[in-house]
């Protein structure tokens, strides 16, 4: 099935999905979480996909969150609701292939559904990120909750209670660790499929083991995380069967700018 609201692409194992709604800033509706529902098992079962590349078409927005206009499907009982975030996140959906998210613009409200999930968040120096929720009398708790888990308590509460009134800059967001690196707008798309490809080359076993190994730890304590990992590097780095010739490995560096 074709998707609707975004361009999905695979070159040489990098999956690049591009958001395209630009209309409405990238803001998601159902057919959005329809289409990621499909992309995500996609990703999951297709073995010559090892990373994904997330960015937004259009020059204002990389995403605004839900598409207020028309809205998403809602079941009439309200315990029969579901979070979009089970459509839309990628570690919900049981995806452990790396995330590479390239913001620029506003990133906003339902954005952290992607951002709070990616493994590597780079964005342009233009980039906003801000949640409005509070502003409109709406309690911001999901992606609030999950931005808690990669920046400082008190940069999340910020966020969530300051809504509207302030916009996080790129250069905090560097600051705060929301992000890595920070890039010239004509820069972002280019760097942001070089990292791709760059652990696409690797033993795409060891990458997703990693990246299942750091998450599923953030659930548990650390001596819990710990044991649990050690059955990880078990699982993944089977004995006598080593995946890489040590003497083959380019020695490829870079510095972080």
């Amino acid at each position: 099935m074709e998707p609707k609201t975004v361009l999905y692409e695979v070159t040489d194992h990098v999956a690049t999905i591009t958001l395209n709604r630009p209309e409405v800033m990238n803001g998601f509706n159902q057919a959005m979480l329809d289409d990621f529902e499909q992309i995500w098992r996609t990703v999951k079962a297709d073995d010559d996909v090892h990373v994904v590349v997330l960015r937004g078409a259009g020059e204002r927005a990389f995403c605004t969150g839900m598409d207020v206009k028309e809205g998403i499907d809602r079941h009439p009982n309200v315990w029969s609701r579901s979070d979009p975030g089970e459509y839309l996140s990628p570690k919900l959906n049981q995806v452990w292939k790396p995330l590479v998210c390239a913001v620029h613009g506003m990133a906003a409200g339902g954005a952290f559904y992607w951002l709070n999930e990616a493994d590597i968040l780079i964005c342009s120096d233009d980039a906003t990120f801000f949640d409005p929720h509070v502003s409109y009398g709406l309690t911001a708790a999901l992606e609030p909750i999950g931005l808690a888990r990669r920046i400082p308590l008190g940069e999340t509460l910020r966020i969530a209670l300051l809504g509207l009134d302030e916009r996080l800059s790129a250069a905090r967001a560097l600051q705060i660790g929301l992000v890595s690196e920070v890039l010239p707008r004509a820069e972002l798309w280019e760097r942001a499929d070089e990292i791709a490809r760059i652990i696409a080359a690797k033993p795409p076993a060891a990458i997703q083991g990693t990246v299942r190994a750091v998450w599923e730890s953030l659930d548990a304590t650390r001596t819990q995380a710990l044991r649990t990992g050690l059955s990880y590097t078990q699982i993944g780095n089977p004995v006598g069967k080593a995946a890489v010739d040590r003497s083959s490995v380019p020695r490829r560096q870079w510095t972080l700018r």
